[in-house]
């Protein structure tokens, strides 16, 4: 397969935001191309990641993002996979690159929620579950992500102060990046106070509902010949798919997707879980930030939710996790957040990341998961001279 290039990265800030989602989407893409030093003619093909457009009563976005940027014949697809729907247009953009169709491709992701309505939000989201066995029987993410927490806890003995600690790493990571939804210290006893959403998950255990848009660049080696420095190769990319309700897998404190999609990007990669600087994760709850951990190898079973707490995943930690707040503190636009991982990673590792900078990071990881593990994916990104 060809070789493939992550040529740029950028985003708009996260948050509660009044501009339509197409214009968030075209200003995230128009940011990425600038920062790429590309023009929009240069692009063979898009990949649009959405999955709310209903609320703006609009879909096809790939050609109104095509004909904005003034290459309309670019052909331009929207893809949709719930919270994975970014990680899954950066792969599919991968493929078209490693199997030698495009050289250069523009991958975006972004939602837009306008309705302030926290009940109707939620309901809204339950569309990336099993809506006839899970939402219809009551279920929300909140309240399936509370089970998984539940028998870790029961499990592992865990507690809901070691949980507390990782909302608090992140959260102070985000008040280093300008474009974070949230950027607000908070303590242990603050996430002990908020009140349940769905116990043990807690107010401050959850990340919040944002707009946003993210967009990257992807290259082959022959078209990031014509600029010069330093390089990202994206060394991996692995997608996998999984059981898309909790209550027909035997063990709720794993997501086997993910298991499988860490495995196999490590096999591409030919890496092993030490060469990797820093990680992106998908922790949409507190828990899943430590099941991450131990799903992907970093972490034995029913010890990552301590490694918060014991600092190793801080930013000067022996394995930074999500520098950039992750969505727990940065924000998650659902289809944006696999592509904003991918902005972290790239400010990363050409040491744009100003307080929040990990020294010497060449290596990173991220890993995205769409609702509570129906698919997976993960990327390994390496800076090349």
């Amino acid at each position: 397969m060809e070789k493939v290039y992550l040529l740029s990265a950028a985003q708009t800030p996260f948050g509660r935001l009044e501009k339509s989602g197409r214009d968030l989407l075209v200003e995230a893409c128009v940011r990425a191309i600038e920062c790429a030093g590309i023009t929009p003619k240069d692009i063979d093909a898009g990949y649009v990641a959405n999955s709310f457009g209903f609320v703006e009563w609009q879909s096809h976005y790939g050609p109104i993002l095509m004909s904005t940027l003034g290459n309309p014949d670019a052909p331009c697809m929207t893809v949709a996979s719930a919270c994975a729907s970014g990680s899954s247009a950066l792969h599919e953009a991968y493929m078209g690159i490693a199997g030698g169709f495009y050289d250069c491709v523009l991958v975006a992701g972004f939602d837009r929620i306008e309705v302030k309505d926290t009940t109707k939000l939620t309901t809204y989201f339950t569309m990336g579950c099993d809506r006839v066995f899970e939402a219809e029987n009551g279920a929300t993410f909140p309240g399936l992500y509370a089970l998984m927490a539940s028998e870790y806890i029961m499990r592992y003995g865990a507690t809901e102060e070691d949980l507390a600690h990782i909302a608090v790493k992140n959260h102070s990571n985000a008040l280093h990046n300008p474009v974070a939804h949230i950027q607000k210290k908070i303590s242990v006893e603050d996430v002990m106070n908020s009140p349940y959403i769905a116990r043990p998950l807690k107010l401050l255990d959850c990340c919040p509902f944002s707009d946003g848009a993210a967009a990257a660049v992807l290259c082959s080696e022959g078209f990031i010949r014509r600029f010069r420095g330093e390089r990202i190769r994206v060394v991996a990319s692995s997608l996998t798919g999984g059981e898309i309700t909790l209550h027909t897998r035997g063990d709720f404190t794993t997501i086997p997707s993910a298991v499988r999609a860490g495995k196999d990007a490590f096999r591409q990669a030919r890496f092993t879980r030490k060469d990797i600087d820093m990680l992106e994760v998908h922790d949409c709850f507190t828990v899943a930030e430590a099941i991450a951990l131990e799903d992907l190898g970093f972490a034995e079973r029913g010890k990552g939710a301590f490694l918060a707490r014991e600092g190793v995943t801080a930013i000067d930690g022996d394995i930074p996790v999500n520098p950039s707040g992750g969505l727990k503190a940065k924000g998650h636009p659902v289809s944006a957040t696999g592509v904003a991982q991918v902005v972290e990673v790239y400010e990363q590792l050409m040491s744009l990341a100003g307080g929040r900078q990990i020294n010497g990071a060449e290596v990173a990881l991220t890993h995205n998961v769409g609702a509570t593990g129906g698919s997976c994916a993960v990327h390994i990104f390496r800076r090349v001279k």
